[in-house]
C-alpha cells in the first residue's frame, strides 16, 4: 500500500535519482583515482631512481626492493637530453599500451579508465609523466594492470557504498522536508474533504486556507468558493424538494379556501340579505389564509440562508430582545417571561441567526399558552460545560399532538397551531446546523414543551469527524 501512495513512489523515485547521480559522479572518480595511482607509482619511481643516483653501487636486493616498493618493473628517467635506465627487472610479457600522462584529456581518461576496468587479463603497460619539481625531463615506468585494476575495483566498491548511504540520506531528507511542504497540506485538504461529505450543511466544515505553498493554497481556496457554493446549494435543493412534496397538499388547501371564498363573494353580489355584515369577516379571514400560506410558500422555496457570520456574544441581551417583542404581542398577564442564564455568558455565533433560532421557539411557546386560555411561563435556561453551550427553552403550555411529534421538524407539516405553514422549527433546526449544532424536543406533555439548543466551542474536529 505504502509503495503504491504518492508519499512511497516519491520515495523511490528520489532514492533513484540520487543513485542516478551517484554512477554519474562514479565514472569520474574512477578515473581520478585511476590517474592519480599511475601518478603515485610515477612518484615512487622518482625516489627510487633518486636513491640509485646518490648511490650508483646499490645492490640487486635493494635494486628490487625499490621496484617493488614503487609497484613498477623498470623505470627510466630523462634528465640533460639523456634517457637513462634507472632501474630494471625482467618484464613477464610484453608491454600492451602506453599512457601519457602529460597530455591526457578528461575524456580519453575517462575512457582509458572504464577500459582498464572491463579488461581482466593482466597486461603491462608503460606509463609516461613529468617527474615532480622539475627533477628531469620526462619519467616513464612499466607497471602490472592488475594491480590497478584491483585497486580501482576497490576504491569504486567504497564509493558505491558511500553513495548509497547518501542516496538514503538524502532522499529521507527529501522525503521528510516534501512530507512536511506538500504531502502533509494535501492530506489537510483531504481530510477536509471527507469531513465536509459527512456533514454539508456544517459550515464549520468548510476549509479555511492556510498553505503557504501557492499553488496548495490557491486548491484551497477554490476547494473553499466550491463547498460554499455548494453548501448554499444543497440548502436550497433540499427547500425546493420539500416544497414540491407539499405543492399537491397546499394547492388542495388552497382550492378549498378560495372556493369558500368564491362563494361567500357570489352571495355578496347576489344578495341584500344581513348575513352580508356576517360573512364579512369569514370572507376576510379565508383571504388572509390563502395569502399567508402563499407567502410561507413562496419565502421557502426561495431562502438562501448565509453561512453565519461568527462572533462573541450574550446570550442574555439577545433572549431579552426576544422577550420584549413576544411581550408587546401578548399583552399585559397572559404569558410570563423569565430566564435564568449568566451574565458572563457568552456565546460564539451569529447574533441574528440566533436571535431567530429562540425567537420562533419562543413565538411557538406563546402561541400554545395563549390557544388554552390560561395564564403561563416561558423560561430559557442557559449552561455551558468544557465542550457545548447549551440553552433550553421551557413553556408551561398544553404540550405537542402526537400528530405534530411526526414531522416537528418537516417543512409545512410540523405544524401545530392552525393556520400555521410549519416553517418555524424547521428554519429553526437549519439555522443551528449551521452553526454545527443540535436544536433536539427533550419532553413535551401535558405540563409543557422544553426545547433545547447544543452549540459546540470548538471548532469540528477533521481528524476525527462525527458521522452524519
Amino acid at each position: 500500500m505504502f509503495l503504491n501512495s504518492l508519499s512511497g513512489r516519491f520515495l523511490i523515485l528520489t532514492t533513484v535519482f540520487v543513485m542516478l547521480a551517484e554512477v554519474l559522479i562514479f565514472v569520474p572518480s574512477v578515473a581520478r583515482f585511476r590517474e592519480d595511482y599511475l601518478l603515485l607509482r610515477l612518484e615512487k619511481a622518482q625516489i627510487a631512481s633518486l636513491a640509485l643516483l646518490a648511490d650508483d653501487m646499490i645492490s640487486d636486493d635493494l635494486e628490487s626492493e625499490l621496484l617493488e616498493n614503487a609497484g613498477v618493473y623498470n623505470v627510466v628517467l630523462r634528465r640533460d637530453d639523456m634517457r637513462q635506465l634507472m632501474l630494471s627487472s625482467p618484464l613477464p610479457s610484453e608491454i600492451s599500451d602506453t599512457f601519457d600522462l602529460r597530455y591526457g584529456q578528461p575524456s580519453e581518461l575517462i575512457g582509458d579508465a572504464l577500459n582498464r576496468l572491463w579488461d581482466t587479463e593482466e597486461r603491462v603497460i608503460r606509463v609516461i609523466g613529468e617527474p615532480v619539481r622539475e627533477a628531469g625531463l620526462l619519467i616513464e615506468v612499466t607497471m602490472n594492470t592488475m594491480t590497478l585494476r584491483n585497486a580501482m575495483i576497490d576504491y569504486g566498491l567504497n564509493i558505491l557504498k558511500l553513495s548509497a548511504v547518501i542516496s538514503v540520506i538524502t532522499a529521507l531528507m527529501l522525503f521528510l522536508a516534501v512530507r512536511g511542504f506538500l504531502l502533509r497540506p494535501i492530506h489537510r485538504v483531504v481530510r477536509h474533504i471527507k469531513s465536509y461529505a459527512n456533514a454539508p450543511e456544517d459550515t464549520r466544515r468548510i476549509i479555511e486556507p492556510t498553505a503557504g505553498v501557492l499553488e496548495l493554497r490557491e486548491a484551497e481556496e477554490a476547494l473553499q468558493t466550491m463547498q460554499t457554493q455548494l453548501t448554499g446549494s444543497l440548502k436550497q435543493k433540499e427547500h425546493l424538494a420539500q416544497m414540491g412534496g407539499a405543492v399537491a397538499k397546499i394547492s388542495h388547501d388552497l382550492r378549498n379556501i378560495l372556493t369558500t371564498t368564491q362563494l361567500l363573494v357570489d352571495r355578496m353580489e347576489t344578495s341584500v340579505d344581513p348575513m352580508v355584515q356576517r360573512a364579512a369577516p369569514k370572507l376576510v379571514n379565508s383571504i388572509s389564509r390563502a395569502v399567508n400560506l402563499c407567502e410561507s410558500t413562496l419565502a421557502f422555496g426561495k431562502a438562501e440562508e448565509a453561512a453565519p457570520v461568527m462572533s462573541r456574544v450574550a446570550l442574555a441581551g439577545i433572549v431579552e430582545d426576544v422577550f420584549a417583542g413576544e411581550r408587546l404581542v401578548a399583552g399585559e398577564g397572559a404569558v410570563g417571561f423569565s430566564q435564568d442564564i449568566p451574565d458572563a455568558m457568552q456565546l460564539r455565533a451569529d447574533p441574528e441567526q440566533l436571535y431567530r433560532v429562540i425567537s420562533n421557539i419562543v413565538r411557538n411557546g406563546r402561541q400554545a399558552i395563549i390557544a388554552t386560555g390560561k395564564e403561563g411561563e416561558i423560561t430559557v435556561h442557559g449552561r455551558e460545560d468544557e465542550n457545548n453551550w447549551w440553552i433550553s427553552i421551557a413553556d408551561t403550555g398544553p404540550g405537542l399532538p402526537a400528530k405534530a411529534l411526526e414531522h416537528l421538524f418537516t417543512p409545512f407539516q410540523g405544524g401545530v397551531r392552525k393556520g400555521g405553514s410549519g416553517l418555524g422549527l424547521s428554519i429553526a433546526a437549519e439555522l443551528v446546523r449551521g452553526h454545527g449544532g443540535v436544536l433536539e424536543l427533550r419532553k413535551t406533555d401535558e405540563s409543557g414543551t422544553v426545547f433545547e439548543i447544543c452549540l459546540p466551542k470548538g471548532k469540528v474536529d477533521i481528524e476525527n469527524p462525527a458521522p452524519k
